[in-house]
């Protein structure tokens, strides 16, 4: 893969503030007493986390990165970018495996999937958009009756 990403995603801009507050509250807490120093440690490994981890993006594959190590994805293991009801995205590999790519939401794969030269395909669609439609076009009610004919339709109560 190249050296240089199209693409770098990261985690949000906030969480670099919240640990650089978290580690002005400790320096005194840690300088009070010599056995409290090492607390400081723990702002300062979660900003590293946050600098460092993310998905870089490149024409020949993605490359996720931990805090420790990292992982390089080629487009062709990759089945499929698939979000979960979060609007995080994982990457489902040809070999059954998953691997969750840091930082990369819903709102940004667009994104992610142009500045890796992909394209979309045509079944990148919400399953149940098309029975979505079929249920509001083709449903009856149970006794024969079409939701529009006054009568409840589905998923709704009728008040007595």
């Amino acid at each position: 893969m190249s050296r240089k990403p199209a693409l770098r995603v990261r985690k949000s801009g906030a969480l670099v503030v919240a640990a650089l507050i978290a580690f002005v509250g400790t320096v005194p807490f840690a300088g009070s007493r010599w056995e409290l120093t090492p607390i400081i440690l723990i702002p300062l490994a979660i900003l590293l986390w946050v600098v460092r981890a993310g998905t870089d993006v490149r024409p020949g594959g993605l490359r996720v990165r931990a805090l420790f190590g990292s992982t390089d994805i080629p487009w062709s293991r990759i089945d499929q970018l698939a979000p979960d009801g979060r609007g995080r995205v994982s990457a489902l590999l040809t070999d059954g495996k998953v691997i969750r790519l840091t930082g990369v939401t819903t709102a940004n794969l667009p994104a992610v999937i142009t500045a890796g030269g992909q394209e979309l395909s045509d079944n990148d669609h919400e399953p149940g958009d098309d029975d979505q439609e079929r249920s509001n076009d083709d449903q009856e009610l149970s006794d024969g009756r079409a939701p529009s004919d006054g009568g409840p339709g589905p998923g709704t109560t009728a008040e007595r």
